[in-house]
C-alpha cells in the first residue's frame, strides 16, 4: 500500500536526482519539448530530464509567448508528461500573474502532478522587466510552498534591451539568489565574458540557451555552465523542416503558384526565428 509520506519521500528524491544533474563543467543538456510526441521522442534517446518552451506551448495552442496566457495549457501538458520515464521541468513564464500567492499555487499544482523544476522569468508581456522584488518575491512564494522544487530563476536583461544588461542582470541574479532560487538562468547571454561573470556572481547553477553560430556545448562546459537549454529550437526546427517538406512538394504541382514553390533543400531547412513564430499569433486578444 501506497501512503502519502511514500509519495512525498518519491517525489523528493525526484527533485534531489534533478538537482543532482547540474554539474557545473558537466552540464546537464535539456531539450524542450512541446507536446506529448516530442517529449516522448526525447525520452526514447535517454535524456534524464525534459523541459518544456513556452514559445512552443504557445504557439501550438495559437497564443502567443510571453503574454500570460497559457496557464491551462502549461498545465494540461504537464498532465499528459507525468507518466513518461523523464525528470520534468516547466516553463511557467513569469508564473502567469504578479500575484505571488497565486504564482505559488501553480506550482504547488504542478508538483502535485510530479513536475520537479519551473522556469521562472523576470520579462513581462509589455515587454518590460519586472522589478527584481517582484521576481524575487514570486520565487520566494514558491519555494515556502514546495521547498523541493528546483526554481530556475531567469533574467531577460538582454532579451528586453536594458542599456547596461551584464550590471542589470547581476543585480537580479543577487536578488533572486537571495530569494532562494535554486539556478539562475540567463538565455540571451552573448559571450564567453559575460558567462565568466555571471558562473561567479550567481552561486548557484547557470543555466544558459544554446544558439547556433555561438558557443558550443564543450565551451559552455569550460566555462563552467552547469545546464545547457535547446529552448524553442527543436520547435522551431521541426516547423521549419515541416514547412520545407511540404514546399519541396509544391513545384510544378496544379494550381500552386510559382511563387510559392521552393527549391530549398528538405534536408537542411531553416528554422524560423523566434519572432516569425511570434507573429503568427499577431492579433491574438484575450477571452473577456
Amino acid at each position: 500500500m501506497t501512503t502519502p509520506s511514500d509519495a512525498t519521500d518519491r517525489y523528493a528524491d525526484r527533485c534531489a536526482a534533478f538537482r543532482a544533474l547540474h554539474r557545473p563543467g558537466r552540464p546537464l543538456l535539456l531539450p524542450n519539448a512541446w507536446d506529448h510526441a516530442s517529449a516522448a521522442m526525447f525520452a526514447t534517446r535517454s535524456y534524464p530530464a525534459v523541459g518544456t518552451t513556452s514559445l512552443g506551448v504557445a504557439a501550438a495552442a495559437g497564443l502567443p509567448d510571453g503574454a500570460a496566457a497559457t496557464r491551462a495549457e502549461t498545465l494540461l501538458l504537464a498532465r499528459r508528461l507525468r507518466r513518461l520515464p523523464v525528470l520534468l521541468t516547466v516553463d511557467v513564464e513569469a508564473g502567469f500573474s504578479d500575484d505571488p500567492a497565486d504564482v505559488a499555487a501553480l506550482a504547488v499544482e504542478l508538483a502535485g502532478l510530479g513536475v520537479v523544476g519551473v522556469n521562472l522569468e523576470d520579462g513581462r508581456p509589455d515587454g518590460s522587466l519586472a522589478p527584481p522584488a517582484v521576481t524575487a518575491d514570486k520565487v520566494a512564494a514558491v519555494k515556502s510552498a514546495v521547498p523541493e522544487l528546483f526554481v530556475n530563476a531567469r533574467t531577460d536583461a538582454w532579451w528586453l534591451g536594458v542599456p547596461d544588461p551584464l550590471g542589470d542582470a547581476v543585480r537580479r541574479v543577487r536578488a533572486y539568489r537571495a530569494a532562494g532560487a535554486d539556478g539562475i538562468f540567463a538565455p540571451g547571454a552573448p559571450d564567453e565574458h559575460t558567462i565568466r561573470v555571471l558562473v561567479a556572481e550567481a552561486g548557484a547553477p547557470l543555466n544558459v540557451l544554446y544558439r547556433p553560430g555561438l558557443l558550443a556545448v564543450d565551451e559552455l562546459a569550460r566555462l563552467g555552465v552547469a545546464r545547457v537549454s535547446t529552448g524553442s529550437l527543436p520547435f522551431r526546427a521541426a516547423l521549419g523542416a515541416a514547412l520545407a517538406c511540404v514546399d519541396a512538394l509544391t513545384a510544378g504541382r496544379v494550381g500552386v503558384a510559382a511563387d510559392r514553390a521552393s527549391a530549398a533543400p528538405v534536408g537542411s531547412p531553416e528554422p524560423p526565428s523566434y519572432a516569425g513564430v511570434q507573429a503568427l499569433t499577431e492579433g491574438w486578444m484575450p477571452a473577456s
